[in-house]
């Protein structure tokens, strides 16, 4: 059976009831020999399909009616292990019945899925979801084979975890709409990176093209350009997610275009000092240059003025502080 049937404790009670029986006793293991689809009066295909990450490999075999494209056998050959011997079975029970083009729709989730005793508690440890994948792919070939394309076809998007079978484009969607910074966040959204942990970032399980660590990395450059376009474009950003730099510009942009001028024309001009975060308030500290460092209005109506400009067009929770 191989080194399923080894495993004891902890990690045995991961699996369901129904994978322990499918691993000892298999429904749809053996083969269709060519004489047996002809008196069926169907089309045999038959198809390979290995996983280089563990070794395992499964050859299905179709008995297709050529009128309807409906299976009307479905067997398997597992060379690997128990897990793979119990997912290979569901996959060819699961294809029965159906027509090619709809068991090409069959997912590796809808394997696992098959195999649960409980709709909410996985049927297998997250290290063997790979298995379920497996036989996901073997399908595909075999479709590929009976309507003469590429297996390849049958892929619409690029995946980028296989075991969820979660897309590049599902993720980077899910990402930004939902502005996610970690993988656990990832997880509990779409699935991705919760069974063998392969996509999360190198040196998992399997190699990939892309991981959750770089879709990640390059929604928070994205932010980052989007947040600097923005302050270029003069848009408004949010006062409290600014670096004090941007908060000194934007105090300062706000008091050159409403405040400035009316000091200047009284003989007089301010000058910021200083911003500081004082709980929930933005504290500024200012002072007052020329005539209004003597004005008695300056520390009443004037400054009553600036500070209720500075909110109204910067953060209400701000207040200004003359030194």
């Amino acid at each position: 059976m191989g080194m399923d049937s080894l495993i004891g404790g902890t990690i045995w009670d991961q699996y369901s009831d129904k994978v322990a029986e499918l691993m000892n006793n298999p429904k749809n293991m053996g083969d269709i020999k060519q004489e047996e689809a002809e008196a069926m009066g169907a089309k045999l295909i038959v198809a390979d399909f290995g996983a280089e990450s563990c070794g395992d490999a499964v050859r299905l075999y179709w008995a297709v009616d050529p009128k309807s494209d409906v299976i009307v056998e479905s067997k398997f050959k597992s060379f690997g292990c128990g897990t793979a011997i119990a997912s290979s079975d569901t996959m060819a029970e699961l294809c029965k019945g159906k027509t090619v083009q709809e068991a090409v729709k069959i997912t590796n989730i809808d394997v696992e899925m098959a195999m649960r005793d409980t709709p909410d508690v996985p049927s297998v440890p997250p290290q063997k979801m790979h298995c379920s994948v497996m036989a996901y792919d073997v399908i595909k070939k075999a479709a590929g084979q009976y309507l003469n394309v590429d297996m390849e076809s049958f892929e619409e998007e690029f995946i980028v975890c296989e075991c969820a079978r979660v897309s590049l484009s599902t993720l980077k969607e899910v990402i930004r709409l939902n502005n996610l910074t970690t993988i656990e966040q990832i997880t509990d959204y779409t699935k991705a990176g919760a069974f063998c942990k392969s996509c999360i970032k190198p040196g998992g399980h399997e190699a990939k093209d892309i991981y959750l660590v770089d879709l990640l990395e390059e929604y928070e450059k994205e932010k980052m350009a989007t947040t600097a376009d923005s302050m270029a474009a003069g848009a408004d950003v949010d006062f409290a997610q600014m670096t004090v730099v941007q908060r000194l510009k934007a105090v300062d942009k706000v008091i050159d275009d409403n405040i400035r001028q009316m000091l200047i024309m009284d003989g007089g001009d301010m000058e910021i000092l200083d911003i500081k975060e004082n709980g929930a308030h933005f504290d500024i500290y200012i002072r007052y240059l020329g005539a209004c460092s003597g004005c008695a209005s300056s520390s009443t109506g004037t400054l009553f003025a600036i500070e209720n400009i500075l909110k109204e067009k910067v953060d209400e929770n701000i207040r200004v502080l003359p030194i």
